[in-house]
């Protein structure tokens, strides 16, 4: 089955950046805007740009964040996830998005989709933060806030997700929001049998199937 996804929907999102300048001339600052197109109680979603270079090295450059997903990454690994992050939203009109705290606009990580089975209309949740915001529980409110999104304003029947076995944060991540394990995949990145999971939209509280 073909997923209900109005691409209208998915590529509609406004710029990731507004560039003000200051009234101070003297000063000659630039103060860079972020825009949010989602928002949950303390997080804001924003889309990756070129400009966002430094922000890709905190996070997918830190050994500790990617411990289990791979890395460590060299800077030009980095360089390279940036650029297929920013042609996903391009070409599917969803990335793992990069989230910010509302509060301070630090930058916390990333959270959101990418295509899986996009013939089954299935895609896939992801979210890694940077480890200052571990234990806060900012991973499960940007992965609910994202779920939410792909059941009801993008019309997306099911997300599948996985984790390295021995992350078990995530696992409680996926768990609480309702994933149900289905299979173990060998996952090449990290030369791991990884569980996998499955959320269903009609399974979603609050989201009913069309």
């Amino acid at each position: 089955m073909h997923a209900n996804v109005d691409r209208g929907d998915l590529l509609s999102f406004q710029p990731a950046l507004s560039v003000i300048c200051s009234n101070r001339v003297e000063l000659n600052r630039v103060i860079v805007v972020r825009e949010y197109f989602l928002r949950s109680s303390r997080l804001g979603f924003s889309t990756w740009t070129h400009a966002d270079l430094p922000l890709a090295l905190e996070l997918w450059g830190d050994s500790e964040v990617t411990r289990l997903t791979g890395g460590p990454f060299t800077t030009q690994q980095v360089r390279e996830r940036l650029e297929r992050e920013i042609h996903a939203h391009a070409e599917h009109g969803v990335q793992y998005w990069p989230i910010f705290l509302l509060e301070t606009g630090e930058h916390v990580g990333c959270c959101g989709l990418q295509p899986h089975k996009p013939a089954q209309g299935i895609y896939e949740l992801g979210f890694q933060l940077r480890v200052a915001f571990w234990g806060r529980g900012f991973a499960r409110e940007a992965a609910r806030a994202v779920v939410a999104r792909a059941f009801t304003t993008l019309g997306i029947p099911a997300l599948y997700a996985g984790h390295h076995p021995c992350n078990h944060a995530s696992r409680g991540v996926l768990t609480r929001l309702g994933f149900h394990h289905t299979h173990d995949e060998f996952y090449p990145p990290t030369s791991q049998i990884e569980p996998c999971y499955l959320l269903l939209r009609s399974n979603f509280p609050g989201v009913s199937a069309p």
